[in-house]
């Protein structure tokens, strides 16, 4: 196995990083398939890359549901079968009646981490409305959670485990679509792509609102590549596809959506 700093030395995420090469070297010592916290995209990317460079190990993620952003990874070595229902998880569901007080993810996700929870030892939320939410954890903390989420805002809620067969994700939506642009920036393209003024799309961005590749971009004119992927929390996500040069020299990009 190659020495931990030359595994993470250029990451983003350096010391998350250095815990799964410890778990991975655990993997290969004791032959048994370890589990990382849930991971954010771009901790994901990093590590699964990283991972990629051991021959004695494999991985695979696995939050909840097909396209699930924070996830955990499962590590053995490879010659040890994995599948991604080995990977623990626990649904919960955090009801209250939110109709006159209204609660969005970062209500949410603030209440969870009020009661002492580190952010790694929770995966998605899924909003619903003035129904409460649905939240991913770490098994080993339902029975915390149960007991101690027990308010989120103004709201009283009763937080309890749940059967998978109950969890409320809708399928995403595909729209593939295309548009004609003068240049490549980030404001100009995404506000083709999700359907709002390049105004507004400058103000998210200014705001931090908006993620390429996972990772928050600032400025409006940041450029966009083929490949890329820009996310806005609650708009959903949208795929750069092939950009053509058109003969009055605009650029032709195909985009996908997923809501």
């Amino acid at each position: 196995m190659p020495p931990k700093d030359d595994l993470t030395n250029a990451a983003a995420n350096r010391d998350r990083l250095a815990r799964i090469s410890d778990q991975a070297d655990q993997a290969i010592k004791t032959w048994e398939t370890v589990f990382t916290d849930f991971l954010s995209p771009p901790e994901q990317i990093e590590a699964q890359a990283m991972l990629e460079r051991l021959t004695d190990v494999h991985s695979v993620a696995w939050g909840g549901y097909p396209q699930a952003e924070r996830q955990r990874l499962a590590i053995a070595r490879t010659d040890i079968p994995l599948d991604p229902s080995q990977i623990p998880l626990s649904l919960l569901t955090i009801d209250g009646n939110f109709m006159f007080d209204p609660a969005n993810h970062g209500d949410f996700l603030g209440a969870l981490l009020s009661t002492g929870l580190e952010r790694s030892k929770v995966g998605d939320i899924i909003v619903l409305g003035e129904r409460g939410a649905q939240a991913i954890a770490v098994p080993e903390l339902a029975d915390f959670l149960t007991q101690s989420l027990t308010q989120v805002r103004s709201v009283p809620v009763k937080t309890q485990p749940l059967g998978w067969e109950q969890l409320r994700v809708r399928p995403p939506q595909k729209k593939d679509l295309t548009t004609v642009e003068a240049s490549l920036r980030l404001d100009a393209i995404a506000s083709a792509g999700f359907g709002m003024s390049r105004s507004k799309m400058a103000d998210l961005i200014s705001s931090g609102d908006v993620r390429v590749n996972w990772n928050p971009v600032s400025q409006p004119s940041h450029t966009l590549n083929s490949g890329d992927l820009v996310a806005i929390r609650g708009k959903g996500r949208l795929e750069i596809g092939d950009i053509a040069v058109t003969k009055k020299e605009r650029y032709r990009i195909n985009l996908t959506r997923y809501q």
